[in-house]
């Protein structure tokens, strides 16, 4: 079995439609039985606000809504999750006590919520899946990551 964290924009991926949404289904066998899918409450926070700021509509909130309750969301309320936060945040910052950069690194800018999100991951033992590289320095250091490049097709996954 695998346990996946799907970040933010994978869901949005599949909100819309997308073909790399479809790839990364297929791919991963995202929601086979033997495979568990999950979203940082942090995700769900930022999809609900860009239908708010995109104007989404009817149709668009309720396929929305339907994979927010088909995908269990976790939440930040456990001290691990807190303390993996402050690791990488950390780390980041070529500050971590124990983990050093490569060298000739510098302080490694992500947004907080992405911080919040890899440190989901690094908590439950989970693959992050992201269409988003600034997570790539963190693979096999915290996480376990997987970029996914948004010019894909369902049918790559074959």
């Amino acid at each position: 079995m695998k346990l996946f964290l799907l970040d933010t924009n994978i869901n949005i991926g599949y909100i819309r439609g997308s073909n790399y949404a479809k790839y990364v289904e297929k791919k991963f066998n995202l929601f086979d039985p033997d495979n568990i899918s999950v979203i940082s409450m942090v995700s769900v926070a930022e999809i609900k606000s860009l239908a708010y700021k995109f104007g989404w509509g009817k149709k668009k909130k309720g396929i929305m809504n339907d994979l927010l309750k088909a995908i269990p969301v976790v939440k930040i309320n456990s001290e691990k999750i807190i303390d993996s936060y402050s690791e990488i945040d950390a780390y980041n910052n070529l500050k971590h006590p124990t983990k050093k950069n490569p060298a000739g690194t510098s302080v490694i800018k992500i947004p907080q919520n992405d911080i919040w999100i890899a440190a989901t991951a690094q908590t439950l033992n989970a693959t992050l899946i992201s269409t988003d590289k600034h997570f790539e320095h963190l693979n096999k250091v915290f996480i376990n990551f997987i970029y996914i490049d948004q010019s894909l097709k369902e049918e790559d996954a074959e």
